[in-house]
């Protein structure tokens, strides 16, 4: 007697120790959740801030393209401005050497050419229109000489309007260069950033998921306790107290489960053999969990059934019934009427199964539904 109840103060003390380790877990997966949550905050922004960028610098590359089009359209005309400036200079050039010409033989043959011409004059009219000849060309020369001139100029002005639009174009694409290549810098180091935040945030969740796996033992741990010490209290290898969870039609079948290791309806096969149909749901647990009547019935079967290992099957009534396979110990027998929430069994790993947990299984006129809707 005594012997037992050092044996169940000892699991009350690692039962207390468990529920502190739990607790520091819980502590410091809160911390690193929130410091995950911050970090994949900090990289969003830091992709939207890239992606803002990344925006800018199409925007700037498109302006670049738009000012080198210019430019060269620019330098084009000033090209064709080139072309007709040197085709009036040469325009210009030969007026001038023309009237130098005419002006040269006129003082080389003297005033006596212009005399004898006006003197061979058939009458006063063609006298007239001999002298007004002369200076009619003499005018001629100065006036074309005068026109080529200004066409020069107008050209000339019209290049150098041009060049400056040129210039004017470079300055912007110089300067369009420079944003671009700020842009890019900035892109640059935001890559980085965001690279930097993708390691820390893979090294967070590393973290994360080792500290849940570290609490999932440690809760697995500390039920396998409360297991022991109910155990303990209730004698090995007998039933302990009924227990109901839960509002439903049924109650849990097995409300210390660590996880649910197989959900219902297609899966990967888990092991050789093995159904991908999953008829029933698989409730990962320690060895020795408690297994309870999902509702009150007859059982009509109660013991080893090959691939199911120890297996219980509970009748209902209106054509429903549960099935409860790979225990390790059953409390029941065939024949027998159950109570909601009565012990049934513990959780083993017995027949065809990859560890301990409960297959519980839920037939409505023979056909396997998903057991969640009767909870």
């Amino acid at each position: 007697m005594m012997r037992g109840k050092r044996l169940i103060s000892l699991l009350l003390i690692l039962t207390l120790c468990l529920g502190m380790a739990t607790t520091a877990h819980a502590t410091e997966i809160d911390d690193t959740k929130k410091k995950a949550e911050e970090l994949e905050k900090k990289k969003k922004d830091a992709e939207n801030e890239k992606a803002s960028l990344s925006k800018q610098l199409k925007s700037v590359v498109s302006q670049m393209e738009e000012i080198k089009k210019k430019i060269e359209k620019k330098e084009t005309e000033i090209g064709e401005k080139e072309e007709e400036l040197i085709q009036a200079k040469v325009d210009e050039d030969d007026q001038y050497e023309s009237m130098k010409k005419r002006i040269r033989y006129m003082y080389e043959n003297g005033n006596t050419q212009f005399i004898e011409i006006l003197c061979e004059s058939k009458s006063i009219g063609d006298f007239l229109n001999k002298a007004e000849y002369i200076s009619t060309i003499s005018t001629y020369d100065r006036n074309m000489l005068v026109e080529f001139q200004k066409i020069v100029k107008n050209v000339e002005e019209q290049e150098a309007a041009l060049q400056a639009e040129n210039d004017e174009l470079q300055a912007m694409q110089d300067e369009m260069i420079e944003k671009q290549d700020s842009v890019t810098e900035l892109l640059l180091t935001k890559e980085d950033e965001i690279n930097q935040l993708a390691s820390e945030l893979g090294d967070t969740k590393n973290k994360l998921s080792e500290l849940e796996k570290a609490a999932a033992e440690a809760l697995r741990k500390k039920k396998e306790q409360q297991l022991a010490q109910q155990q303990a209290s209730n004698h090995s290898g007998s039933a302990g107290s009924s227990v109901i969870s839960g509002n439903g039609m049924f109650t849990h079948p097995c409300p210390g489960y660590t996880y649910i290791s197989s959900g219902f309806g297609y899966r990967e096969q888990p092991i050789a053999g093995a159904s991908t149909n999953h008829k029933g749901i698989d409730y990962a647990a320690p060895t020795g969990t408690p297994i309870y009547a999902a509702a009150a019935g007859t059982v009509v079967s109660a013991g080893y059934s090959g691939n199911a290992g120890n297996m219980i099957v509970i009748n209902h009534g209106n054509g429903l019934t549960t099935y409860y396979m790979h225990c390790h110990e059953i409390y029941v027998s065939a024949g027998q009427t159950v109570s909601k929430g009565q012990n049934i069994a513990i959780v083993g790993t017995t027949g065809n199964s990859t560890g301990p947990h409960l297959h519980f299984q839920v037939n409505e006129n023979g056909t396997p539904v998903n057991p969640e809707k009767y909870y």
